[in-house]
């Protein structure tokens, strides 16, 4: 499996307050990671990085075949290189259907003049229904996206993503205030989505990355403190000591 993001030698500090120290981390093209640790610990810098956000003191971070430096790119660059990111708490555009959603989220040329001119195809429109059906609205097509439940938001966001086709999904605390039904259905969502590009979760709920089933990154004071499967982590002292004991 080729390595779509590497990462590697990462630092970043804040009015003298180390974030990130020395972080490595590689991922490739179609896996599943989540990533775990206390607060503080430098989850949410770590993504800014990556997407743009923080521009680190000193490292490399690394993307696609050609390892092109994400550090040169600015933010938007960034996401049209294929980094897609999801924040805590969802923001969709609540007065449009969820239709609307997901047909202005997909990957089109992004200059005013098609944006003004823009007319849904039929086959924009057959993508954006087999979108919806995969995210578990496929029969809220129609519905204002405001009358959605929390959890469904949280899908249709994870949609509005997938509709501009990443190669890199960074999903932050997905399961946080959802029913256990709704947890299951995410679980689900982020799978099938792994099958083809790669997913990274920040998560605090051991229950959810236990369901997503893939390799674990237990992050501690800005680096990487145990990395391997749930269970591999979980075990590990130091991660007890720092992060499960609490």
């Amino acid at each position: 499996m080729s390595t779509l993001l590497e990462v590697s030698g990462v630092s970043v500090s804040f009015d003298g307050f180390r974030a990130i120290n020395n972080l490595s981390f590689r991922i490739a093209d179609a896996e599943m990671r989540a990533v775990i640790g206390p607060n503080g610990a430098g989850k949410t810098t770590f993504m800014d990085i990556v997407t743009g956000k923080t521009k680190p003191d000193e490292g490399r971070v690394l993307w696609g075949e050609k390892s092109v430096s994400l550090l040169k790119m600015s933010e938007a660059k960034i996401a049209q290189a294929g980094v897609g990111r999801k924040f805590q708490k969802p923001t969709v555009f609540e007065d449009q259907s969820v239709q609307e959603n997901l047909l202005m989220a997909l990957k089109k040329p992004r200059g005013w003049f098609p944006v003004l001119s823009y007319r849904p195809s039929g086959e924009d429109l057959a993508k954006v229904a087999t979108l919806a059906n995969d995210i578990g609205l496929g029969d809220a097509l129609l519905r204002k996206s405001g009358e959605l439940s929390h959890g469904q938001k949280q899908w249709l966001e994870i949609g509005i993503l997938l509709a501009q086709e990443p190669r890199l999904l960074l999903v932050d605390e997905p399961a946080a205030g959802m029913t256990p039904e709704e947890r299951e259905k995410t679980t689900d969502i982020l799978v099938e989505a792994a099958r083809t590009r790669a997913v990274v979760v920040v998560e605090h709920d051991m229950e959810f990355v236990r369901r997503l089933n893939c390799k674990v990154t237990v992050l501690h004071e800005g680096s990487v403190l145990a990395e391997g499967s749930l269970d591999h982590v979980t075990s590990n002292q130091d991660v007890i000591d720092v992060y499960l004991g609490r």
